[in-house]
Order: C-alpha cells, then structure tokens, then sequence
C-alpha cells in the first residue's frame, strides 16, 4: 500500500476511535503531526491505533506509565498534548 494511502486510512481511524476524547487527542495528534511522518513513523502509529484508547489516552497525560514499546520522541511528541483544540 502506497504511503498516502496509508496516510487516509489512518486519519480515519484516528478521528473515529469511538470516544470523543480519544477522537480529539489521537485524530488532532494526526492531523497535526502526520505531514511530515515518514515510513518508520507511520508504522508507529498503526501500531499504537491497535492500542486500546483508555491506554493511550493514559500514556499521553502521564497518568499511566509509557510502556517501552511505545517509549520515543513519537509518544513525547504525543505527550505535549498541544495540538487537542480546546473550546472556550
């Protein structure tokens, strides 16, 4: 499968996670960040999309601890939590 085409299905598994947090966080992470991902990043993300989302969501606000697996500058990044649109 082509990279964009990649690129497409992974959006939509991002934005439609099921949860509206989980929708925000990992499809704002995506749409954020993804441009400039290469085949390596790519992977990492589909990958962790067959994470559970309470696990993610738990990893990327610190209140669980990022197993090794996941550990890296893809989860720090994901960490910063500075791409989730918050509403005033």
């Amino acid at each position: 499968m082509d990279h964009e085409t990649r690129l497409k299905r992974l959006r939509f598994r991002a934005w439609h996670r099921g949860v509206k947090e989980a929708d925000l966080m990992l499809g704002g992470f995506f749409d954020a960040r993804s441009a400039g991902w290469d085949a390596e990043q790519v992977a990492w993300f589909e990958a962790l999309m067959e994470e559970q989302d309470v696990d993610i969501m738990a990893w990327a606000m610190g209140t669980e601890a990022v197993p090794e697996r996941w550990q890296g500058p893809m989860m720090a990044d994901l960490k910063t939590l500075d791409y989730v649109p918050i509403s005033k």
